[in-house]
This record gives structure tokens, C-alpha cells and sequence, in this order.
């Protein structure tokens, strides 16, 4: 990432930039998740987790971000950025491996969970970990060989932007 880009997050409301590494039990298979945890294992059942070792959750984000993401008509991008899986970190402005993932808030998004959170193709906001709803995929529909490389524990990096209603 580059200082510019790194600068313009630190200071931007509307994004947030959660960092993680992937872990020899990511198969990304759930059908209509994604998720990240700040735990530091996996096992094999946890088919939508796609990295482990979160630097942030969602009780890290923002209050103006929390805020924003409340909106329903709002669109929230979450872009799955994976480095190399032998790289220390993955560099935002030039990632190895990039998928995006697009859903909207809802007035229902706590955003306050402690230890995961979840993008969701579904409604579904009866938790604190939710980030996004009606998302146009899941830990499925991501690039096989993004997924390889998370596999092979390679760092990734979730950038969340909300982008408000006009």
C-alpha cells in the first residue's frame, strides 16, 4: 500500500481496512458468507472464514462508519485483497489476488462484535458481526486461486467502503 493510499484510509470515515492471514483449513465454500475472525485458529467446518488473526472487528470500526453502514439504500464494497502467501503483508495498491463482494447496510447492522464479521448475501442482521447484507456473493464465489493462496496462508487484507446514497 502505498502512503498516499494508506493516509487517505487512516483518515477516510467511510472505509475501513481490516488485516488477516489465511490458514491451511480455508476452503471459502459457503454458499451465501464470507467471513474473518480475529481467532487464531480454523477448523475444517468453518467454510465461509477466509482469514484468521484479524488486526480489527467490527467494534474497531468507526462510530461515522457504523452510522453510515446503518443506511439501506447504501452500497458497502468489501474488496478481498491476498498477497503472496510467503510476504509478510499484502500491498493494497498492487495485490497478488483481488476479488470485490457488493451489498448494501441496513438500519439493523450493530457492527459491534468482538471477534468476527460477516458479509452476507441473505438480510440476515440478528447479530453484531454483520457488515453487509444482500451481497452479490460469498466465501464461494471467490476466485479459486485467491483461495489457494489463503490456503497456503497468504496475508489478506479487507477493505470495506461504504459509498451512501445520492
Amino acid at each position: 500500500m502505498s502512503d498516499a493510499e494508506s493516509e487517505i484510509d487512516d483518515v477516510d470515515p467511510l472505509v475501513e481496512v481490516v488485516r488477516a492471514t489465511g490458514h491451511e483449513h480455508v476452503t471459502a465454500e459457503h454458499a451465501s458468507t464470507f467471513e474473518l475472525t480475529s481467532d487464531d485458529w480454523l477448523t475444517p467446518a468453518g467454510d465461509c472464514i477466509v482469514g484468521v488473526e484479524a488486526d480489527r472487528t467490527p467494534r474497531d470500526f468507526s462510530a461515522a462508519f457504523r452510522e453510515a453502514c446503518r443506511d439501506a439504500d447504501a452500497a458497502i464494497a468489501a474488496t478481498i485483497a491476498v498477497g503472496e502467501p510467503d510476504a509478510e503483508a499484502v500491498d493494497l495498491a498492487d495485490p497478488t489476488y483481488v476479488d470485490r463482494i457488493v451489498g448494501r447496510g441496513d438500519p439493523g447492522l450493530a457492527l459491534l462484535d468482538d471477534r468476527s464479521m460477516v458479509g452476507r448475501t441473505s438480510d440476515y442482521t440478528d447479530d453484531e458481526r454483520t457488515i453487509l447484507v444482500d451481497g452479490d456473493g460469498a466465501a464461494a464465489d471467490l476466485d479459486r486461486d485467491l483461495v489457494a493462496a489463503l490456503a497456503e496462508g497468504a496475508p489478506v487484507a479487507l477493505r470495506l467502503e461504504v459509498e451512501p446514497a445520492e
